[in-house]
């Protein structure tokens, strides 16, 4: 059986419907069952457009569900029982410098749970799903490989430190004899989960935005995450990282498929850094007066005037792996956000 932690977030769902569409055994990690609805209704969307002749409610009912927080050992102790591989997907995603040891808590320290008990339990293999922020930085904004040494500068977001030191749980449990791989994910693309991560994005444009942000990274398909993870799984590859990245790009290039995709006004400006600044300057002073929760942070603010470019050739030599092309992720996902529309 395999175990899916994080199954409730745009990755973990998408696995799900990956492994169950296949014919797996899978039990999956929840905190509040209001988070089992998403995975639900995108697995009704699932079936339609893939002519399942099983209906999407039919394969939600296949997963086992297993209340259980990733920091929580005596929960994951019976999430445990009888799992033979691991996918290891949840995680605290926040940038807000206030809850640093809470994120640092559930990231790190969660890890370090699911990779004693992957030993313990003498799981066949483990995949650990990090970010490319957990990687390093170069000078004169040079492609970023997965040999790029971490550097611990300021400009570093709370979660990119988190994601760093949950990678050195899994370097850690290589060591001590777990057989594992961790990818490091882009900017995430996929249908669903409208409300958090680059799904917000979606909406954002919806609504109307005058603004871009001139900054360059990159993205790339959750069907391609998936399918990575899972031929990495089926590999005999074990103790290696991998950059998954579609396709780099600039944020005003993103946004403007965005609009295309839904059918909406394609922001024409391009916002200035010291617009920027005042900007989360001012709402870290709102939050303060309001007790309200923050929306800017300066990472978040520098990471969009940023310019960075991964290089993703290490899984295509290793694999053979092809990357869906961007404007058609954006395609499909746009689809499918018009259609929540309604």
């Amino acid at each position: 059986m395999i175990l899916v932690t994080g199954g409730t977030g745009l990755v973990g769902a998408h696995l799900l419907w990956h492994l169950i569409a296949r014919g797996e055994r899978v039990r999956a990690t929840y905190r509040s069952e209001n988070s089992k609805i998403a995975v639900e209704e995108l697995f009704a969307y699932k079936a339609k457009t893939e002519n399942q002749v099983v209906k999407g409610q039919d394969f939600f009912a296949k997963i086992e569900w297993v209340q259980a927080d990733i920091t929580d050992i005596p929960a994951l102790e019976n999430a445990f029982d009888q799992i033979s591989h691991v996918y290891h997907s949840a995680a605290m995603v926040s940038f807000d410098p206030a809850l640093f040891k809470k994120i640092q808590h559930i990231n790190k320290e969660g890890t370090a749970n699911m990779v004693n008990l992957s030993i313990k339990y003498e799981i066949e293999k483990f995949c650990h799903v990090s970010s490319v922020g957990a990687l390093g930085t170069t000078e004169n904004n040079a492609t970023i490989t997965e040999s790029t040494f971490w550097t611990p500068i300021r400009e570093n977001s709370v979660y990119s430190i988190s994601k760093f030191a949950s990678e050195t749980e899994v370097w850690r449990g290589t060591q001590e004899g777990l057989n594992a791989v961790i990818v490091n994910p882009a900017i995430i693309v996929g249908e669903g989960f409208y409300d958090s991560g680059s799904g917000s994005f979606f909406p954002h444009i919806h609504k109307g935005t005058s603004y871009n942000v001139p900054g360059t990274t990159a993205f790339v398909d959750v069907l391609d995450v998936v399918d990575a993870m899972v031929k990495l799984m089926e590999s005999e590859i074990s103790a290696q990282r991998y950059i998954l990245v579609g396709e780099n790009t600039s944020y005003a290039h993103f946004f403007k498929r965005i609009a295309q995709a839904i059918q909406a006004k394609a922001p024409s400006k391009t916002l200035k850094f010291w617009q920027m600044a005042l900007a989360w300057r001012g709402d870290y002073a709102w939050s303060l007066l309001s007790g309200k929760p923050r929306k800017l942070f300066r990472s978040t603010a520098q990471a969009a005037f940023g310019h960075k470019k991964f290089d993703n050739s290490k899984l295509k030599k290793d694999l053979d792996f092809e990357y869906r092309p961007l404007a058609e992720t954006i395609e499909r996902v746009g689809n499918h956000f018009k259609e929540s529309q309604h």
